[in-house]
Protein backbone atom coordinates (compact mmCIF):
# COMPACT_ATOMS: atom_id res chain seq x y z
CA UNK A 1 0.00 0.00 0.00
CA UNK A 2 3.03 2.23 0.68
CA UNK A 3 3.57 2.43 -2.99
CA UNK A 4 0.05 3.54 -4.12
CA UNK A 5 0.05 5.90 -1.21
CA UNK A 6 2.96 7.53 -3.00
CA UNK A 7 1.35 7.47 -6.04
CA UNK A 8 -1.47 9.25 -4.88
CA UNK A 9 0.22 11.74 -2.84
CA UNK A 10 2.48 12.59 -6.02
CA UNK A 11 -0.30 12.98 -8.35
CA UNK A 12 -2.50 15.23 -5.86
CA UNK A 13 1.20 17.56 -5.88
CA UNK A 14 1.50 17.60 -9.68
CA UNK A 15 -1.71 18.91 -10.24
CA UNK A 16 -2.65 21.20 -7.03
CA UNK A 17 1.30 22.69 -7.81
CA UNK A 18 1.36 22.45 -11.15
CA UNK A 19 -2.48 23.88 -12.40
CA UNK A 20 -2.33 26.09 -9.30
CA UNK A 21 0.56 28.17 -11.27
CA UNK A 22 -2.07 28.87 -13.37
CA UNK A 23 -4.76 29.49 -11.08
CA UNK A 24 -3.32 30.93 -8.09
CA UNK A 25 -1.07 33.38 -9.28
CA UNK A 26 -3.24 35.13 -12.37
CA UNK A 27 0.59 35.34 -13.74
CA UNK A 28 -1.07 34.94 -17.08
CA UNK A 29 -2.96 38.66 -17.05
CA UNK A 30 -0.46 40.59 -15.97
CA UNK A 31 2.62 39.09 -18.27
CA UNK A 32 3.23 37.63 -21.60
CA UNK A 33 6.27 34.85 -20.36
CA UNK A 34 3.31 33.38 -17.77
CA UNK A 35 4.24 29.82 -19.68
CA UNK A 36 7.48 29.48 -18.33
CA UNK A 37 6.57 29.64 -14.96
CA UNK A 38 4.06 26.97 -15.90
CA UNK A 39 6.58 24.81 -17.04
CA UNK A 40 8.84 24.95 -14.57
CA UNK A 41 6.02 24.45 -11.53
CA UNK A 42 5.10 21.25 -13.60
CA UNK A 43 9.02 20.27 -13.93
CA UNK A 44 10.17 21.20 -10.43
CA UNK A 45 6.81 19.18 -9.01
CA UNK A 46 7.76 15.70 -11.05
CA UNK A 47 11.47 16.93 -9.66
CA UNK A 48 10.58 17.51 -5.86
CA UNK A 49 8.23 14.08 -6.16
CA UNK A 50 11.05 11.99 -7.56
CA UNK A 51 13.09 12.60 -5.31
CA UNK A 52 10.78 12.53 -2.15
CA UNK A 53 8.45 9.56 -3.87
CA UNK A 54 10.59 8.03 -6.22
CA UNK A 55 12.62 5.02 -3.33
CA UNK A 56 8.99 4.11 -2.69
CA UNK A 57 7.03 3.95 -5.96
CA UNK A 58 9.33 5.18 -8.67
CA UNK A 59 7.54 8.25 -8.88
CA UNK A 60 4.94 7.70 -12.04
CA UNK A 61 2.24 10.00 -10.58
CA UNK A 62 0.65 9.46 -14.87
CA UNK A 63 -1.17 6.71 -15.95
CA UNK A 64 0.65 6.70 -19.56
CA UNK A 65 4.23 6.43 -17.21
CA UNK A 66 2.87 3.46 -16.14
CA UNK A 67 1.77 2.19 -19.15
CA UNK A 68 5.29 2.78 -20.44
CA UNK A 69 6.76 1.17 -17.86
CA UNK A 70 4.82 -1.99 -18.15
CA UNK A 71 5.46 -2.17 -21.19
CA UNK A 72 8.83 -1.90 -20.94
CA UNK A 73 8.54 -5.23 -18.54
CA UNK A 74 9.55 -3.64 -15.58
CA UNK A 75 6.17 -2.90 -13.55
CA UNK A 76 3.87 -5.96 -13.59
CA UNK A 77 -0.03 -6.18 -14.63
CA UNK A 78 -1.36 -5.71 -10.81
CA UNK A 79 0.39 -2.87 -10.04
CA UNK A 80 -0.36 -1.41 -12.87
CA UNK A 81 -3.67 -1.33 -12.40
CA UNK A 82 -3.53 -0.29 -8.90
CA UNK A 83 -0.75 2.52 -9.85
CA UNK A 84 -3.43 3.83 -12.24
CA UNK A 85 -6.39 4.21 -10.02
CA UNK A 86 -4.16 5.89 -6.98
CA UNK A 87 -3.44 8.17 -9.70
CA UNK A 88 -6.43 9.18 -11.18
CA UNK A 89 -7.61 9.53 -7.61
CA UNK A 90 -4.42 11.91 -6.54
CA UNK A 91 -5.37 13.85 -9.62
CA UNK A 92 -9.21 14.77 -8.41
CA UNK A 93 -7.55 14.79 -4.81
CA UNK A 94 -5.16 17.39 -6.40
CA UNK A 95 -8.02 19.05 -8.21
CA UNK A 96 -10.23 19.51 -5.29
CA UNK A 97 -7.66 20.65 -2.89
CA UNK A 98 -7.32 23.86 -5.40
CA UNK A 99 -10.58 24.11 -6.23
CA UNK A 100 -10.98 24.65 -2.24
CA UNK A 101 -8.04 27.29 -2.04
CA UNK A 102 -9.89 29.24 -5.10
CA UNK A 103 -13.23 29.14 -3.41
CA UNK A 104 -11.66 31.16 -0.51
CA UNK A 105 -10.90 34.25 -3.42
CA UNK A 106 -12.52 37.40 -1.79
CA UNK A 107 -15.83 37.87 -4.34
CA UNK A 108 -16.16 34.36 -4.94
CA UNK A 109 -14.90 32.35 -7.88
CA UNK A 110 -16.34 31.16 -10.85
CA UNK A 111 -14.76 27.68 -12.06
CA UNK A 112 -16.41 27.16 -14.94
CA UNK A 113 -15.25 30.56 -16.14
CA UNK A 114 -12.29 30.89 -15.17
CA UNK A 115 -10.93 27.08 -15.11
CA UNK A 116 -8.64 25.16 -12.40
CA UNK A 117 -5.61 24.90 -15.44
CA UNK A 118 -7.81 22.40 -17.68
CA UNK A 119 -6.61 20.88 -21.05
CA UNK A 120 -7.80 21.69 -24.16
CA UNK A 121 -7.35 22.55 -28.15
CA UNK A 122 -9.59 25.00 -30.36
CA UNK A 123 -11.17 28.40 -30.57
CA UNK A 124 -10.50 30.08 -27.29
CA UNK A 125 -7.72 28.00 -26.09
CA UNK A 126 -3.85 28.42 -26.01
CA UNK A 127 -3.14 29.70 -29.78
CA UNK A 128 -6.38 28.43 -31.45
CA UNK A 129 -4.90 25.21 -32.69
CA UNK A 130 -6.92 22.51 -33.90
CA UNK A 131 -7.29 19.06 -33.10
CA UNK A 132 -4.79 17.58 -35.17
CA UNK A 133 -1.70 19.80 -34.10
CA UNK A 134 -3.25 18.62 -30.02
CA UNK A 135 -3.04 14.93 -31.05
CA UNK A 136 0.87 15.24 -32.30
CA UNK A 137 1.59 17.58 -29.61
CA UNK A 138 0.02 14.98 -26.82
CA UNK A 139 1.29 12.13 -28.75
CA UNK A 140 5.04 13.54 -29.18
CA UNK A 141 5.28 15.14 -25.72
CA UNK A 142 4.51 11.80 -23.98
CA UNK A 143 6.92 9.73 -26.41
CA UNK A 144 9.51 12.13 -25.65
CA UNK A 145 8.77 12.24 -21.80
CA UNK A 146 8.76 8.15 -21.54
CA UNK A 147 12.24 7.90 -23.54
CA UNK A 148 13.93 10.38 -21.10
CA UNK A 149 12.29 8.55 -17.84
CA UNK A 150 12.87 5.12 -19.17
CA UNK A 151 16.49 5.78 -20.35
CA UNK A 152 17.25 7.85 -16.69
CA UNK A 153 16.29 4.78 -15.04
CA UNK A 154 17.34 1.98 -17.05
CA UNK A 155 20.09 -0.12 -15.61
CA UNK A 156 22.95 2.07 -17.49
CA UNK A 157 21.57 5.28 -17.28
CA UNK A 158 20.38 5.57 -13.80
CA UNK A 159 22.21 8.20 -11.83
CA UNK A 160 21.41 10.81 -8.72
CA UNK A 161 20.33 13.61 -11.14
CA UNK A 162 17.76 11.30 -13.43
CA UNK A 163 15.02 12.83 -10.99
CA UNK A 164 16.12 16.39 -12.42
CA UNK A 165 16.52 15.35 -16.25
CA UNK A 166 12.91 14.06 -16.42
CA UNK A 167 11.97 17.26 -14.05
CA UNK A 168 13.78 19.35 -17.28
CA UNK A 169 12.39 17.19 -20.08
CA UNK A 170 8.61 18.25 -18.84
CA UNK A 171 9.59 21.80 -18.64
CA UNK A 172 10.72 21.42 -21.70
CA UNK A 173 7.55 19.97 -23.33
CA UNK A 174 5.58 22.28 -21.48
CA UNK A 175 7.40 25.27 -23.04
CA UNK A 176 7.20 24.29 -26.33
CA UNK A 177 3.18 22.98 -26.49
CA UNK A 178 1.12 24.61 -23.69
CA UNK A 179 -0.31 26.91 -26.70
CA UNK A 180 -1.35 23.77 -28.35
CA UNK A 181 -3.26 22.07 -25.71
CA UNK A 182 -1.78 23.78 -22.58
CA UNK A 183 -0.16 20.11 -21.80
CA UNK A 184 -1.11 16.73 -20.16
CA UNK A 185 1.25 13.72 -21.40
CA UNK A 186 -1.08 12.60 -18.34
CA UNK A 187 -4.44 11.43 -18.07
CA UNK A 188 -4.75 12.01 -14.19
CA UNK A 189 -3.54 15.88 -14.55
CA UNK A 190 -6.33 15.85 -17.17
CA UNK A 191 -9.21 14.31 -15.53
CA UNK A 192 -9.21 16.10 -11.97
CA UNK A 193 -9.29 19.57 -13.53
CA UNK A 194 -12.12 18.80 -16.38
CA UNK A 195 -14.42 16.72 -13.63
CA UNK A 196 -14.98 20.79 -11.32
CA UNK A 197 -14.30 22.57 -14.73
CA UNK A 198 -16.79 20.63 -16.37
CA UNK A 199 -18.42 21.96 -20.13
CA UNK A 200 -15.92 22.05 -22.73
CA UNK A 201 -12.83 20.68 -21.10
CA UNK A 202 -15.04 17.50 -19.65
CA UNK A 203 -16.24 17.21 -23.99
CA UNK A 204 -12.29 17.37 -24.60
CA UNK A 205 -11.01 14.59 -22.14
CA UNK A 206 -11.11 12.08 -24.20
CA UNK A 207 -8.11 12.95 -26.16
CA UNK A 208 -5.96 13.24 -23.04
CA UNK A 209 -6.94 9.85 -21.92
CA UNK A 210 -6.69 8.32 -25.17
CA UNK A 211 -2.99 10.03 -26.68
CA UNK A 212 -0.77 10.07 -23.72
CA UNK A 213 -0.97 6.53 -22.95
CA UNK A 214 -0.21 5.69 -26.64
CA UNK A 215 2.87 7.64 -26.24
CA UNK A 216 3.76 6.01 -23.38
CA UNK A 217 3.20 2.35 -24.60
CA UNK A 218 5.13 2.97 -28.07
CA UNK A 219 8.14 4.11 -26.00
CA UNK A 220 7.19 1.17 -23.26
CA UNK A 221 7.39 -0.77 -26.33
CA UNK A 222 10.71 0.25 -27.85
CA UNK A 223 12.60 -0.61 -24.55
CA UNK A 224 11.45 -3.50 -24.36
CA UNK A 225 12.44 -4.58 -27.96
CA UNK A 226 16.37 -3.53 -27.27
CA UNK A 227 15.90 -0.49 -29.89
CA UNK A 228 16.68 2.21 -27.19
CA UNK A 229 18.54 0.14 -24.60
CA UNK A 230 21.39 -1.99 -24.68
Amino acid sequence: MKKYLAEFIGTSVLVLFGCGSVVVTGLAEVSHMWFLAVAFAFGLSVTAMAYGIGPISGCHINPAVSLGVWAAGRLSASDLVAYIIAQVLGGIFGAALLYLLMSGKIGGYDVAASGLGQNGWGEGFGRGFGISTAILAELIGTFVFLVVILGATSKAGTTPVAGLAIGLTLVLIHIVFIPATGVSVNPARSIGPALFVGGKALEQLWLFVVIPPIGGLLAGLLFRAKVLED
